[in-house]
């Protein structure tokens, strides 16, 4: 069953994400209840992928300093001027523009990495790189707002969903992962929890891509008319930074696993950790958390799409650097090593 659903991973994703679409849709009573499952279904794959990633090869990954550097370029320098063009065709509407810029200038640390995995790309290096990702963008979101919306916006910024997100869906099940590895070593029960993980992982994103668009989907629709604006610069958004990505490995002379991580790196934002803030803006400014919620779901149609194009795109592979080349570890079996 589980070699069945690998190798129709992509199609099942898109059933799920119909499904979810048409349970929200059909029956919007649902939508709170959905919302509050996103985290815990979130963590538990997190949990799942990280199970797969040897946590000596993330210890390793913090001494490739030559993709940890492209990954902050490309997220804090190139998609900042990326974010501030695309930004410019709403700039006539404070609500739009404050979620376009909440949603576009913070780079994803949670399911990119799972995505990044089932793109055979470098999830071992990007989960090293996600503290400095939310450390950073912590830091320089204000200032993205202040230059970008006026000195007003900055006030609306508040640290704590920033700081809940990352204790939730990285430490938490970053932890009970080197637990279960741990115990893997020396009992049967953990390898088992290792397999059966494994082979849960196309379940685990189905019922993540469901939720996701179930709890959502409803509150976009009722102002579909308004938000169809953002839906080009969200789609142009994806376009320009996987070439930005792409280039930017190669011209890093990263290797292809590496690449793939940095485009997808790129491309994704944080939009449920940024939700809340978006939430907590005055109620003027109302269609700000619907123009994050609208990013999330062109994003994950998005990412399902980037699963089979950025194999495609980088299958000649780039020459790597020694420092890379000898951070690579020996990867275990997982379903989405398919890609390599």
């Amino acid at each position: 069953m589980a070699e069945w659903w690998d190798r129709h991973q992509v199609p099942l994703y898109v059933a799920a994400i119909v499904l979810g679409g048409l349970v929200g849709s059909l029956a919007p009573a649902v939508a709170p209840t959905l919302t509050v499952a996103i985290n815990p279904v979130l963590a538990l794959l997190l949990f799942a992928t990280f199970l797969g990633v040897p946590l000596i090869e993330v210890a390793r990954s913090f001494r490739d300093l030559r993709f940890l550097g492209t990954v902050l370029i490309v997220n804090f320098v190139v998609a900042p001027l990326v974010v501030f063009g695309l930004s410019r065709f709403v700039a006539d509407d404070r609500g739009l523009l404050l979620g376009v810029l909440l949603v576009l200038l913070t780079p994803c640390i949670d399911y990119v990495i799972v995505f990044t995995g089932l793109a055979g790309g470098a999830k071992a290096r990007l989960l090293a790189a996600a503290p400095l990702l939310m450390l950073l963008q912590i830091v320089l979101l204000p200032v993205y707002l202040l230059l970008f919306a006026g000195g007003d916006a900055v006030e609306l910024i508040e640290i704590e969903p920033f700081v809940e997100a990352f204790l939730i869906l990285i430490v938490a099940p970053l932890a009970a992962a080197a637990i279960i590895q741990s115990v893997a070593r020396r009992h049967r029960a953990g390898r088992v929890i290792e397999v059966v993980m494994a082979a849960a992982m196309v379940p685990l994103m189905m019922l993540t891509l469901a939720v996701v668009i179930g709890s959502q989907i409803a509150a976009v629709g009722g102002q579909a008319v308004a938000l169809l604006r953002v839906v080009p610069l969200y789609v142009a958004f994806l376009a320009v930074m996987l070439f930005v990505g792409l280039t930017a490995g190669r011209m890093a002379r990263l290797d292809v696993p590496a690449t793939r991580a940095v485009a997808f790196s790129g491309s994704t934002r944080n939009s449920l950790v940024v939700l809340p803030l978006a939430l907590a803006l005055p109620a003027s400014l109302a269609i700000a958390p619907l123009a994050v919620v609208t990013q999330t779901l062109v994003e994950l149609i998005g990412m399902v799409i980037f699963v089979r194009l950025v194999p495609s795109l980088t299958r000649t592979r780039a020459v790597p650097s020694p420092s890379s080349s000898a951070n690579l570890a020996p990867a275990r079996w997982a379903p989405w090593n398919i890609h390599r």
